[in-house]
């Protein structure tokens, strides 16, 4: 079956076919590591999963490169203002390194929690200082940067077309209308590739210009040219990406090479909060901390996303994640009591009842409108109203149970975690296998008498929305509860 992806720089949906075989590459923004990701940025990480995902439900090999930016992103996204990691560790009177290391390391533990489906390559910023300055080196010699006393920057007056993703017309812009009027400048809208380090600045590196660090979109160009070379099939990112970095990287890109590095570009709409903007001054900046910390697990946010389209805003409010967590926990248990029924045989035993041809015939169909919905541009709304469907079928067999497994493929919502809870309870809570394995761990470090570790390990746990008792029967992972009651 065909798949369609909705492409920003063609403004329609086209049929996506690999550029190479069976491979596809795709390229993915990653975070500026200076701060925890909220969940708002997680929406987009939630689309990147699904992407993955289906491209493998239907047979695709994936080379996938996410990037880690821990320099060169300014608190502005022009050129002005401070490094944003910079700034950071002045704030916490760390290291940048100490700083950088810290929210990598949180950001993807929170991945992981969301049962994201990980990139193949993780590349950080840092580790591709030579290549960047390279890449610098070739569009000066192309004649599509020059230097100042402040920076090297990109001409974007030397491009055929500038603007062809975002749509901006720059003989329509006024001069400072996104950046700081620099009187060096050739053109208001050229933007620094490279950045000539301050006496004091903290991260810096020797150059042909001197002590400096590099900008934040000649990067990603710089990356994705590495890891997956000069055109590859999928860029994706968060919306607010479009009219500055992915416009910026195209142009260098081009600069460089000639060519718009990737054949299609898919962006993730934001997360809005109670029906507005997420901001630190409506204190309404929710990490998946504060959902675990008020007892959600991390799947039902993940859930709530397939309720909407990745291409529309998403509107957060707790009164939508208790439904999600519901939602959740029916999901689980509905894939359970298919679990535990049979498919009808006939009275010896050889041959299927009518009732079994009948599950075959309504399997085919549901799985050929679930491929039909996520082959069009990751339609996942249409593809969970397949799922419930299934979940729903009076016919309780595990022939259903399989099929929803299979669903799960693409879900990524561990929907046969282990239950807990009384034994034999059909509706018992439900714990993901990464919390049995940390309980087996925690048996035996407790075996051991490691008591340090076992409280670790607990504490881990918690972390992750369980608390763990100690019975005289052995542990148990208690579902953390949310404020209206409902379990994790």
């Amino acid at each position: 079956m065909s798949i369609y992806f909705y492409n920003t720089l063609t403004k329609k949906k086209e049929q996506f076919k690999p550029l190479e075989g069976g491979t596809v590459r795709i390229y993915t923004c990653g975070p500026t590591v200076y701060k925890d990701a909220t969940i708002g940025n997680m929406k987009s990480y939630i689309f990147m999963d699904t992407l993955r995902r289906v491209l493998k439900y239907n047979g695709y090999k994936l080379k996938h490169a996410m990037n880690i930016t821990d320099v060169g992103h300014l608190v502005s996204d022009g050129d002005e203002g401070e490094d944003k990691i910079v700034k950071a560790a002045n704030e916490e009177k760390k290291s940048p390194l100490e700083i950088t290391e810290f929210y990598t390391d949180r950001f993807l533990k929170d991945l992981s929690r969301l049962n994201i489906d990980m990139p193949e390559i993780i590349c950080k910023a840092t580790d591709n200082i030579d290549e960047m300055e390279q890449f610098v080196g070739k569009l000066i010699e192309n004649g599509y940067a020059y230097e100042t006393s402040t920076a090297v920057y990109f001409d974007v007056s030397k491009l055929d077309e500038y603007g062809m993703l975002s749509g901006i017309d720059l003989r329509n812009q006024k001069a400072g209308a996104r950046v700081e009027v620099d009187e060096e400048k050739r053109n208001p809208y050229d933007f620094a590739l490279w950045i000539k380090a301050p006496e004091n600045h903290l991260m810096k590196w020797e150059s042909p210009w001197g002590l400096s660090y590099p900008g934040w979109h000649i990067e990603c160009s710089t990356m994705s040219n590495k890891y997956l070379g000069e055109v590859f099939d999928i860029h994706t990112g968060g919306i607010d990406l479009i009219p500055t970095h992915h416009e910026n990287e195209i142009a260098q890109s081009k600069g460089c090479t000639g060519k718009v590095p990737a054949k299609f570009w898919m962006h993730c709409e934001f997360l809005l909060v109670d029906g507005g903007k997420m901001s630190k001054s409506l204190g309404n900046t929710y990490l998946l901390q504060d959902l675990i910390d008020r007892g959600y697990s991390p799947l039902a946010f993940k859930l709530m996303c397939f309720s909407s389209h990745y291409r529309n805003k998403l509107n957060f409010t707790w009164e939508s994640l208790d439904a999600a967590q519901n939602s959740l926990n029916k999901l689980r248990e509905g894939y359970q009591r298919h679990a535990a029924g049979e498919t009808p045989q006939s009275p010896n035993g050889d041959s299927p009842l009518d009732k079994g041809a009948v599950i075959d015939k309504e399997i085919a169909e549901c799985k050929s409108r679930f491929l039909e919905a996520i082959n069009d541009d990751l339609n996942m709304p249409v593809a969970m109203s397949v799922v419930w469907d299934v979940v729903k079928n009076p016919i309780k067999s595990n022939k259903f149970a399989e099929l929803l497994l299979d669903f799960d493929k693409v879900m990524g919502l561990e929907i046969d975690a282990v239950g807990v809870g009384a034994e034999g309870d059909p509706n018992a809570n439900t714990i993901p296998t990464e919390i049995q394995n940390l309980l087996d761990q925690r048996k035996i470090a407790r075996d051991n008498k490691d008591w340090a570790l076992s409280d670790n390990i607990r504490d881990e746990i918690k972390t992750m929305g369980y608390e763990v008792k100690d019975t005289k029967d052995g542990q148990e992972a208690i579902p953390l509860r949310s404020a209206s009651g409902i379990p994790l």
